[in-house]
This record gives C-alpha cells, sequence and structure tokens, in this order.
C-alpha cells in the first residue's frame, strides 16, 4: 500500500505510511535528495555484494587458498555477502522512505536476518583474532592445533550460536514478556519497530561486547609479540624471516579490519543502549546514519585485502584477465610475487 498525504490543522501536507488512523508519519525528502539517497545507498551495496562475492569465489576456487585462516575469510565474507543481497535492499526502501511496505512477517525475518549476519561477523573476527594469536605467540604449534577441522568448527559455532540466539528473541515471547510493561511491540503502523529492534544494543551487548574485548586483548598481546620477533628477525635465516613477516603481515590487515569494525559499529551500538534510556530521543535521520555506517563495515573488508594482501590483488588480477577458464589456474602459486 503505498503512502498517503494527509492535512494538517494548519494547512500543510503531512504523509503517512498507511491510510487510517495509528499509522506512522512519513519523512518526505525532495526528489533530487531522494534520489541522491537511493544512488548513494544502492552504491553501498554494489560494492558491499561484488567485493565480498570475489573474497568467496577466490577462496573457493584457488587452492592455494585453502588454508584455516582464509576458510574463516571465506566465512566472513558469505556473512556480509548475504547482508548485501537479503538486508541491504529492504534497509535502503526504509531508510529512505521511513516506512515498512512488506508486512509483520517480512519485517520479522528481515530483522533476524540483519542481526544473524551482523553477529556473525563479530563471531567471525573473533575467531580470526584468535588464529592470528596462535599462529604468531604459539608458530612451531600453530600446524597441528589450528587445523581445518579446527577452523570448520569455528565456523558453524560463528553461524550457529548468532542464529540460535536471535531466534530466542525473535521468535518466542521472551523480549514481549520482559518488555511489555514499558513499550508496546508496534508503536504505529508501517514502522516495524519491533521490541528487538528497540533494544538492540542491551540484547546484543553480551555477544557484541565479549568478542570485542577477546580481539582487543588478543591483538594486544600479538602486537607486543610482534614487536619483539622484529627485534629478533635480522638473526633468523632468509626463509625464517619471510615466514615471520608473512605472519605479522597478515595479523596486521586482521587486526585493521578488526579496527574497522569497532570503529563503525560502536557509534550504532552506543546510541541503542543510550538511546533506550531516554526515551528513544534519537532523531530517525540520524538512527538511520548510524545504521548505514554500520552496514559500510560489510564493504570495508574486501578493500582492505585489496591493499593489503598480494595474493588478493593477484587472484583479481586472473579473474579480470579470464586466465580463470585454464585448467592450470586452480594450482597457481598466490603467495608468490
Amino acid at each position: 500500500m503505498s503512502a498517503v498525504l494527509d492535512r494538517g490543522a494548519e494547512g500543510h501536507p503531512a504523509a503517512f505510511c498507511y491510510q487510517g488512523n495509528g499509522s506512522c508519519p512519513r519523512r518526505v525528502h525532495p526528489l533530487g535528495i531522494q534520489l541522491v539517497i537511493y544512488l548513494a545507498c544502492a552504491a553501498g551495496m554494489l560494492i558491499t555484494v561484488l567485493g565480498n562475492l570475489f573474497v568467496v569465489l577466490a577462496v573457493a576456487y584457488f587452492k592455494a587458498l585453502h588454508t584455516p585462516t582464509n576458510l574463516l575469510l571465506l566465512s566472513l565474507a558469505l556473512a556480509d555477502l548475504l547482508l548485501g543481497l537479503l538486508v541491504l535492499p529492504f534497509s535502503i526502501i526504509r531508510s529512505v522512505e521511513s516506512c515498512w511496505f512488506f508486512g509483520d512477517f517480512l519485517c520479522r525475518l528481515h530483522t533476524y536476518l540483519d542481526t544473524l549476519f551482523c553477529l556473525a561477523s563479530v563471531f567471525h573476527l573473533c575467531f580470526i583474532s584468535i588464529d592470528r594469536h596462535c599462529a604468531i605467540c604459539e608458530p612451531l604449534l600453530y600446524p597441528s592445533k589450528f587445523t581445518v577441522r579446527v577452523a570448520l568448527r569455528y565456523i558453524l559455532a560463528g553461524w550457529g550460536v548468532p542464529a540460535a540466539y536471535t531466534a530466542l528473541f525473535l521468535y518466542t515471547d521472551v523480549v514481549e514478556r520482559g518488555l511489555s510493561q514499558w513499550l508496546e511491540e508496534m508503536p504505529c503502523v508501517g514502522s516495524c519497530q519491533l521490541l528487538f529492534n528497540k533494544f538492540w544494543g542491551w540484547l546484543n551487548f553480551p555477544v557484541f561486547f565479549f568478542p570485542c574485548l577477546i580481539m582487543i586483548s588478543l591483538y594486544g598481546k600479538i602486537f607486543l609479540v610482534a614487536t619483539r620477533q622484529a627485534q629478533k628477525i635480522s638473526t633468523l635465516s632468509r626463509s625464517l624471516a619471510g615466514a615471520a613477516n608473512h605472519e605479522r603481515k597478515a595479523a596486521k590487515t586482521l587486526g585493521i579490519a578488526v579496527g574497522i569494525y569497532l570503529l563503525c559499529w560502536l557509534p550504532f551500538t552506543f546510541d541503542t543502549m543510550v538511546d533506550s534510556l531516554l526515551n528513544f530521543i534519537t532523531p530517525p535521520l540520524v538512527f538511520d546514519i548510524f545504521s548505514w555506517f554500520a552496514y559500510f563495515n560489510s564493504a570495508c573488508n574486501p578493500i582492505i585485502y585489496v591493499f593489503s594482501y598480494w595474493w588478493f590483488r593477484k587472484a583479481l588480477k586472473l579473474f579480470l584477465s579470464r586466465e580463470i577458464f585454464s585448467p592450470r589456474t586452480p594450482t597457481t602459486d598466490l603467495y608468490q610475487e
């Protein structure tokens, strides 16, 4: 159902999402501004989908990339890819139109997928930090300690825990029974404002805060160990020095990815936590900006890889030059510069 336009007491136009009483108000942007917002959001969605799709294809296609760390990167990219395909198109419409036109079922499903993919990202980044910690701090034990089987277990946990946790709040009456005395589930028709959305920061605080705390502590230790290794690297043989440099560079790259994740998500998480204590005073436009700043993180990781990983740039070049159709391409040594 399309939005309707009514007139207030003073004759000024007032837009609503639906006809009838109880409809949510709708923000009306000038056509030019509306078009710019649509194009900007669509460009961000396209970068997210194409960048992460390439990461998935590259890791799956090239045999040299079939390592435990890269399997975690593949799963992380898959979460960001699915966010771009299944969540962002609806989020674009909701942000620009400020209305939800797709019914209660899709509202709940959209919220579930949105939260699932975002929490899966932070879990995978946490597991990748554990992998890098083991590689840098326990290099002799790493090949036997962090195997493909262990990586697959981490991937299963990275998807299973967020899926079960989110379903607990969205598809049971836990939230409604606990918070119904303060808020109605749907304040107005067309808002897609479940209680889960309103208390996102508090409900997801444990599964967001503790993985982030683990990542920060592990990368702090990794930095200290890598600094000591750099001081001793001149005494190593050339081959050992090259291996040590490779691990340090990988840890630095993934540390940057974790830092950008925190930078993108902390404003949104902090706002949703504080806003619930202040009777939800955050303007809708500001909330949308924080939301899209958090979504932007899903487009960042492939960009980081382009500037940091030689194997990523080489794989991209092979894909763009259509050399992937050669039967020998899957066995190409991407790590050889």
